[in-house]
């Protein structure tokens, strides 16, 4: 049995469709906003509903990708507009992309920073006992640490 869709409810669909992005796009700015501040408890606190608005997002995406004849049937005013926000909806994802990269290797470059520094620490002041049973400084270069970060 064909599924069909009447004009009405697709309006419908593609509003939501459109509702859906504005609201991503609004939770993605937010998000640069922390990231470039380094705000990372906005950003962590802005992750739930981040989560709930890409299942939102996905989930009319696989509605449109299997209904694609009705998109195709959209007046040229709306086709033009969905297309619009669309391509500044990507452009703030490749920004958010950058910046969470960004983000990620600076906190990485600092916790290396900081094992290194106590590694260097731990070597001048630490002796052990060698291979032979001979008292001799600490070889840490193969030492294991743990570090506990939140973010």
């Amino acid at each position: 049995m064909t599924e069909t869709i009447s004009q009405i409810e697709m309006k419908k669909k593609i509003d939501d469709y459109i509702d859906v992005i504005t609201q991503f796009m609004a939770l993605i700015q937010q998000e640069n906003e922390a990231l470039k501040s380094y705000n990372v408890i906005k950003v962590s606190d802005l992750y739930p509903q981040k989560a709930k608005i890409v299942i939102a997002y996905r989930n009319m995406v696989a509605f449109f990708i299997k209904n694609q004849h009705l998109l195709n049937a959209m007046p040229e005013e709306d086709k033009s507009n969905l297309k619009k926000i669309s391509t500044d909806l990507d452009t703030l994802l490749q920004e958010n992309n950058l910046l969470l990269k960004t983000r990620m290797e600076t906190s990485e470059t600092v916790i290396g920073s900081i094992v290194n520094a106590a590694k260097a620490c731990t070597k001048k002041s630490a002796t052990s006992y060698g291979a032979h049973g001979e008292f001799a400084k600490v070889d840490n270069h193969h030492s294991s640490m743990a570090i506990n970060s939140t973010f």
